[in-house]
């Protein structure tokens, strides 16, 4: 029997009639509308799962706890619910950015439920680590962006968002600061700092889930370099640089990234 009270929290929503599944798990500030230009491409072949962390999108801000939502591991249980209200087994995870890294650490906790990963964007780590790890930022770089959310939200969605999609004063930017405005800023502050100061590297070598990672060639949220690394890391994974800007390959570029998605999907 489906679990209804989860797929209402979780704003699930199903698409496509393939035999294997695919659930998409959408990154910070965002919802699963982000996923609309790469969906059409995939949903001939697949299942298509998608749905919003709680406190994003149309989830149910009733069921945010900020304990449980101060962490990466609140939101992989909200991965993990998700397939189990479905019934779903050896589902494919596409998670972007953040997500990346919440759907290994539900790979981790249930591998019965995800049998491969792909990750758009992935980063275990935000952070600086001289001399062997280089996410991109300092401590208080990133703590500045936070006290920027207190300070002037809409200033700081702003700021964030061309930086996220590598474009300025398009569309598409525009998009992502309505989505970074629409949510409630406690919510939206509580994953950031989940997103941006949380540590995934020592998990990487622990799952054994075939992964695909699909890596932008110019991000300013994560480098080639960290990319290298999260190859490097786990041993049953293939990396894929896409010739782009920005840290949205699904948004900016899914007529290249499909073809990748759906290969390494049926292998």
């Amino acid at each position: 029997m489906i679990d209804t009270d989860i797929v209402r929290r979780n704003s699930v929503s199903v698409i496509g009639t393939g035999a294997r599944t695919l659930v998409l798990a959408h990154g910070f500030g965002c919802d699963q509308t982000m996923w609309r230009l790469l969906t059409p491409y995939l949903q001939d072949e697949f299942r298509i799962v998608l749905f919003d962390y709680v406190g994003s999108g149309k989830s149910d801000p009733k069921a945010f706890r900020g304990k449980k939502y101060s962490e990466l591991s609140g939101y992989a249980e909200d991965i993990i619910d998700v397939c189990e209200a479905l019934e779903l087994r050896d589902a494919i995870l596409v998670g972007h950015s953040v997500s990346a890294m919440t759907g290994l650490i539900a790979a981790i906790k249930a591998p019965d439920l995800i049998s491969k990963l792909v990750m758009v964007c992935p980063s275990p780590s935000f952070l600086n680590d001289p001399p062997h790890y280089n996410g991109g930022f300092e401590r208080a770089d990133l703590e500045g962006l936070i006290d920027l959310m207190d300070q002037n939200y809409i200033g700081w969605a702003n700021n964030l968002a061309p930086l996220v999609t590598g474009t300025n004063g398009d569309a598409m930017a525009d998009e992502l600061v309505e989505s970074f405005c629409s949510t409630d800023p406690i919510f939206a502050k509580t994953f950031a700092r989940a997103t941006f100061f949380s540590d995934c590297r020592h998990l990487l070598d622990k799952a054994k889930q075939p992964t695909l990672i699909l890596q932008s060639t110019h991000d300013a949220l994560a480098s080639v370099s960290v990319g290298e690394f999260v190859h490097a890391k786990m041993t049953a994974s293939q990396l894929e640089i896409v010739e782009a800007n920005g840290h949205c390959l699904h948004m900016t570029h899914p007529t290249q990234i499909a073809p990748s998605v759906i290969r390494f999907a049926k292998e």
